[in-house]
């Protein structure tokens, strides 16, 4: 039976006896830094960065072996000791009895109650966890209600143990770092200012104040403190039995100071009587500031019931308002789980990719990719500021195509790579031209082609293969010319580099190498011979694409020219019989990377509009027959797909080996997006795709078969075990991305059924395990794993507003080509998706009172308040910007009926 229940539109849930599954996590942040993470009995942690964890940093498999969590503890002298997380000794000895308490979580956005109801103290316990908007600090807003007859005369602990100081101390000088502490307790809690940081770089005194403080709503203050571990645990207790709790020792007084130890945010709050149905309430801030100042501040601005409830009001409707995409389909539960995969998007934003229980890799941030794909949500929901977003972030390219793999905080902030170590990912220039050009159609803004960014520059230089040697980090981190002067280029330049550098850095096939890897991380051992096809077919339909950006430009800018880096001249080269050659497209891309491997002349030369896209177009063409003609695998006479790389020995590494086919689903996906795959090989693929990868009970399409081997020359994928992440698990980037190459092609109810058969495997809470949502994968028995954080989320979102509901832009115009199939209208034929274009709000709904199938209705007619506007009885209507530019602020609806 399916534990978990929406209970609003805005995708709310709640869920009885969380605690019984296994690692549950919820996340908790603001748009000022602090990220938290909350399991069903408040364990998880809390930090701002890498550098500065508030609670102790956790992974997944701490969050059922751990017992250091966030506590409140009630003491009744009649009916003994209660954890309102439910992590006492004897709760956990009542797990999966007849005696457990009964327990429920309801959260939404960046929102998490948790309530416990005690049979022994008869006592109900609700914790509402959440972090406000504007501010550094977790709350926890308590209340504790007598259930019973009688006067309840109990005694309230709060506990939540301090780590406080960097997660590389977790393994790396644990113990010393805890004699950097400084410990002291006022009048409202407990503070921490360690003395210093340090590691093997070197030693940076601290300013950073970590603090758990506590008051009551009848003004109560801690009447006493446990500050150090050792205090509250006493001699051989432990953290679901402390001693300080069970046996009522006496605390310090406000005031009071400790060094050298771990620390403790515990006090003991003034013992309490309530009489049948009365409560008390208590607040908690776990928090960390750079000043005693600041944290007066905040408790000052949260401490009282009220004003917590109204900063938690704000908080969600802040988030509310975030999240201003919304869905009506035939299925509530999936226009519900829409609201939790538009809102993801925010949570890498604020997280990166290293600060949830799975993600428990890298230092913070967000790498290159996610640069760009988050790009694309933002587009659908807050466009404000995208544009010049993009346009910093391509300060991020090298003169030699690639690019910094190390991003700072803000947009438009690189850093030289760690360590001078050279890690070239050969898929990195596809993204930010996808990423331009969805801005171009959603906005008209074709200029921004035109506008002038700098280079990035560091010591890596020829694509990561030489260090320069003549350059140094006083030099800064800007490219420059023979005369000193930071250069900078349009944007269309930086495009061109990134494509056809790309195009001329072949292997011995003449597909384009793989380097460190491409899209997949996980195939980083085929460096010397390695070659991706799957990507070499999405740089065909990139530069098919890149071409058919050129040409609007030309066809609405009055000049027809372009102004580009004289040294690029070599890069279009526009001999066929060159592509052919493997050798000369080496010395060619050897030949451009010398002439910029340290400065540039500053020279520029002029080519026209036509001429290069012209250019493009050739090499896109003369791509897609090699690839075709290359590439194909013939399987029965319905079957066959694309081989999708070649391994270091320079062996093709899908097709039919003995006692097994080997099929890859990167391959598909980028043939059929980019264009290489014929209508008829899309049909043969599909067939393909449906007998060796897809299994609907885990999520549907896995992302390869078994090899059966650990094939060392490819990746360290094939280490992993089958159905475990990139090795053969439902990896919900690739197979939303499948879906949406699907759509694009016109194979709508296939891609549908890739998309539904994801979301119905991340409703069915008995398989997936998780809160609602989309994860980066689900593992050979359904549970989805590494939620929250994945680029998958964009992905869904913009296939099912682009593609599935057909709501796009193009040059800056509304077109409206809908994609849905005959199930995704309600009873009463209706479908309709909320959202912002052009700035305006605009609700698009559908009328299919017939409920018709996918290419089966036409549009009949498009109005918008009462107007009308003309189409031609194809699938497909517009409706120009002018008309768009003219509406007001207020929601407008736009009725397309269907016939």
């Amino acid at each position: 039976m399916n534990q978990l229940h929406f209970i609003d539109e805005n995708g709310s849930f709640s869920i009885e006896q969380p605690e019984n599954i296994s690692y549950l996590y919820f996340p908790l942040a603001s748009e000022k830094g602090i990220k938290s993470s909350l399991t069903p009995n408040l364990g998880g942690d809390s930090k701002t960065d890498q550098e500065t964890f508030l609670l102790e940093p956790v992974s997944a498999e701490n969050l059922h072996n751990n017992r250091s969590c966030r506590n409140f503890w009630l003491i009744s002298e009649k009916d003994g000791v209660f954890s309102a997380t439910g992590s006492s000794s004897e709760q956990e000895t009542a797990k999966f009895t007849d005696y457990q308490d009964k327990s429920k979580i309801t959260a939404g956005f960046m929102w998490h109650t948790l309530e416990r109801n005690s049979s022994a103290l008869s006592v109900e316990t609700q914790i509402t966890s959440f972090i406000p908007v504007e501010d550094n600090v977790e709350i926890m807003y308590i209340t504790v209600r007598n259930l019973s007859g009688n006067t309840k005369d109990m005694i309230p602990y709060a506990a939540v143990p301090i780590y406080g100081r960097s997660a590389d101390n977790i393994r790396d000088h644990r113990n010393v770092t805890s004699m950097l502490h400084r410990i002291r307790t006022d009048s409202h809690g407990v503070l921490v200012c360690p003395t210093m940081s340090f590691d093997e770089k070197g030693h940076r005194p601290n300013s950073k104040i970590y603090y758990v403080y506590g008051c009551g709503d009848n003004g109560h203050v801690p009447e006493c403190f446990y500050p150090t571990v050792e205090d509250f645990l006493g001699e051989g207790g432990t953290y679901t039995h402390p001693r300080a709790v069970y046996e009522n020792l006496p605390g310090v007084q406000a005031g009071s100071a400790a060094a050298g130890k771990e620390a403790m945010g515990a006090f003991r709050f003034p013992r309490i009587q309530l009489t049948p149905g009365e409560k008390a309430e208590y607040i908690l801030f776990l928090g960390v500031e750079n000043s005693q100042e600041e944290i007066a501040r905040v408790f000052e601005k949260y401490n009282t019931p009220d004003k917590v409830q109204k900063a938690l009001e704000t908080t969600k409707s802040w988030w509310k308002k975030k999240v201003n995409t919304g869905f009506h389909t035939g299925d509530s539960n999936f226009d519900r789980l829409m609201k939790w995969i538009c809102f993801q998007p925010f949570l890498r934003r604020l997280f990166g990719c290293s600060f949830l229980p799975h993600h428990d890799y890298g230092r913070g941030g967000r790498g290159w990719r996610d640069l760009w794909q988050d790009c694309l949500s933002l587009l659908l929901m807050d466009p404000d500021g995208v544009g010049q977003m993009i346009e910093k972030n391509f300060g991020g390219v090298r003169i030699d195509g690639t690019n910094a793999t190390i991003i700072g905080d803000g947009d438009g902030n690189f850093i030289a790579d760690r360590n001078g170590i050279a890690r070239v990912w050969m898929d990195h220039a596809l993204w930010p031209q996808m990423t331009t050009k969805l801005y171009i159609d959603q906005t008209g803004d074709i200029n921004i082609l035109n506008r002038q960014v700098y280079y990035f520059k560091d010591a890596q230089t020829e694509r990561g293969s030489r260090i320069d040697t003549l350059w140094d980090a006083g030099q800064g981190s800007l490219l420059r010319t023979e005369n000193d002067d930071i250069y900078a280029g349009t944007i269309l330049e930086h495009l061109l580099i990134q494509q056809l550098t790309a195009f001329y850095e072949v292997g011995d096939h003449n597909i384009y190498r793989l380097r460190g890897a491409d899209w997949n991380d996980a195939l980083d051992m085929a460096p010397e011979h390695g070659e991706s096809v799957a990507f070499t077919c999405a740089y065909a339909g990139n530069l098919r694409e890149l071409a058919s950006m050129i040409r609007l430009l030309d066809r609405l800018s009055p000049k027809k020219t372009a102004e580009l880096i004289e040294e690029l001249r070599v890069l279009l080269n526009d001999n066929t019989e060159l592509f052919e050659n493997i050798k000369a497209k080496k010395d060619l891309l050897a030949e451009y990377m010398q002439s910029c491997s340290h400065r540039i002349s500053g020279r520029r030369f002029t080519v026209r509009l036509s001429e290069l896209a012209e250019n493009l177009e050739h090499k896109a063409d003369w791509l897609t027959k090699y690839l075709q003609d290359h590439e194909w695998i013939d399987g029965e006479s319905d079957e066959g797909w694309f081989n999708s790389y070649y391994d270091d020995h320079g062996q093709a590494v899908e097709g039919f080996f003995p006692n097994e086919v080997r099929m890859m689903l990167t391959g598909q996906v980028f043939s059929i997006m980019g264009n290489v795959a014929s209508q008829k090989q899309i049909r043969r693929i599909i067939n393909s795709a449906d007998h060796y990868l897809y299994q609907k009970e885990i999520g549907g399409y896995r992302l390869n078969t078994d090899f059966h081997e650990l094939k060392f020359d490819m990746g360290r994928m094939f280490g992993f075990a089958y159905g475990e992440k990139e090795n053969g698990a439902v990896f919900s980037h690739m197979a939303v991305m499948y879906a949406n190459a699907l759509y694009r092609r016109g194979f709508a109810k296939e891609g549908w059924k890739a998309l539904k058969t994801l979301a119905e495997t991340s409703l069915d809470f008995d398989t997936s395990r998780i809160y609602p949502g989309i994860p980066e994968y689900f593992r050979s028995d359904g549970r989805g794993m590494y939620h929250y954080l994945t680029g998958a989320a964009s992905w869904f979102m913009m296939t099912m507003i682009t593609q599935v509901f057909g709501v796009r832009g193009e040059a800056g115009n509304l077109i409206l080509a809908p994609q849905l199939t005959a199930e995704q209208f309600d009873s009463q034929g209706n479908a309709s998706v909320s959202l912002v274009f052009a700035g305006k709000k605009l609700e698009i709904i559908y009328e299919n009172p017939k409920r018709k199938d996918s290419g089966t209705y036409t549009i009949a007619s498009v109005t918008y308040d009462g107007q009308h506007i003309q189409t031609d009885g194809s699938g497909q209507a517009a409706i120009p910007r002018r008309i768009l530019d003219t509406l007001s602020d207020e929601c407008h609806h736009i009725i397309v009926k269907l016939n």
